[in-house]
């Protein structure tokens, strides 16, 4: 296994175990095959366990694991508060308190604001006290690095990285996202400020391990270097020395093995040109059916009205190449879940942005055509929904 180190020097397996994806049985977590799975890859060096408040039966069960087989303190714990749901600062000592029962430990070695989504949301937590709550459990040892994961652009990444003295972040980040989400500008920006960067859906949610459209796997076949498309994205990851670790949600051996194997073979900038070039040709393949040129580079930004343009975009091609829910998913926790909305909804057609796009895109109008497709019935539940967990 190969490491990197966090802030302090200490060693982070490349590869992490996120503990989401966990197979289940009759509705519950198939913990004997959990315990295989989570062996394996601890005793090829695996040292970094990915769990959250919210996933469904995963703190409980990776604090099973670890204390039947004693290794609590020969790995790290990386889990989250989940701060939509706090109404006062007393609620963040009881969530604290319940994930330290399920994880059976009195420490988290990583703790995380789970989707911090703006500065201004961050603002609401120190309102409560988050500062000397963090400052307190940092003190005591019950916390040792506090960081956050994010979904968003990479400006609002970027004015998050500076609004407090993280330890470490989480972001989104692959050969598809690498204009997009907080990005390749968010990467080297959070690296250039000494922070690791965990990464998480390298896979994009399994899209690019086994759901590629056939003129992507023809690119992949035709290529004189044989490697499996996850091997591929995987290793596109950690050619970058600005990537910390890398999580995959693991369910099954062949997947642990098989992930071992890359993360014990792999090299920092190992792939060469032709490589980088392959992968271009792929995520063209993937992108045939995108309906905006935007590249993400973001210099229609900032919008007056705060809409998230190149997030809008990047949602609404992803309605046409990867499916409506994906689309749903990722337009909401970009927009609807923001202190302030930063929705297509909200453009007034300035036309401010159209003067600085590259693309030449017509921005007011595809603006338009994207909230036809994503501010729907369910949007606009979504966002009823947020408004009132921020209300009450």
């Amino acid at each position: 296994m190969n490491y990197r180190k966090d802030k302090y020097g200490n060693p982070i397996s490349i590869l992490g175990y996120g503990c989401m994806r966990f197979s289940q049985s009759a509705g519950k977590i198939n913990l004997e095959k959990a315990e295989q799975e989570i062996m394996t890859a601890f005793q090829a060096g695996v040292n970094y366990y990915d769990t959250a408040y919210v996933y469904p039966g995963s703190e409980v069960a990776l604090g099973k694991i670890l204390q039947k087989n004693q290794i609590r303190d020969k790995v790290k714990i990386a889990t989250k508060l989940p701060h939509y749901l706090l109404k006062n600062a007393e609620n963040m000592e009881k969530y604290f308190k319940e994930q330290l029962r399920r994880l059976q430990t009195d420490y988290i070695d990583y703790y995380l604001m789970h989707m911090l989504t703006d500065v201004q949301t961050w603002e609401r937590l120190k309102s409560l006290g988050i500062l000397e709550w963090l400052e307190e459990k940092k003190k005591s040892g019950a916390i040792r690095q506090v960081g956050f994961s994010y979904h968003g652009n990479s400006d609002m990444f970027c004015q998050l990285i500076d609004a407090y003295d993280w330890d470490f972040c989480q972001i989104q980040y692959n050969y598809m996202d690498e204009n997009s989400q907080a990005g390749r500008k968010g990467l080297h920006y959070a690296n250039e400020k000494g922070l690791p960067v965990i990464i998480m859906e390298p896979l994009r949610g399994g899209r690019l391990a086994n759901r590629l459209p056939g003129e992507a796997l023809r690119v992949f076949d035709q290529y004189p270097v044989k490697r499996s498309p996850v091997q591929w994205a995987l290793r596109w990851l950690w050619n970058q020395p600005e990537v910390t670790c890398v999580l995959s949600g693991m369910n099954s051996m062949e997947m642990v093995e098989d992930n071992i194997r890359t993360a014990s073979s792999v090299e920092e900038g190992e792939m060469t040109e032709k490589d980088e070039a392959m992968l271009q040709e792929v995520v063209a393949a993937i992108n045939a059916k995108m309906k905006v040129g935007c590249t993400g580079c973001g210099y229609c930004m900032p919008c007056p009205k705060n809409v998230d343009i190149p997030g809008t975009f990047a949602a609404y091609n992803r309605y046409y190449t990867e499916g409506k829910i994906t689309a749903w998913k990722e337009y909401i926790m970009c927009t609807a879940m923001r202190k302030t909305s930063s929705a297509a909804s909200n453009c007034v057609g300035c036309g401010k942005c159209e003067t600085h796009c590259p693309q030449q895109i017509e921005i007011r109008n595809e603006l338009k055509n994207a909230r036809k497709k994503l501010e729907g019935p369910i949007y606009r539940v979504a966002r009823k929904i947020v408004k009132w967990k921020r209300a009450y």
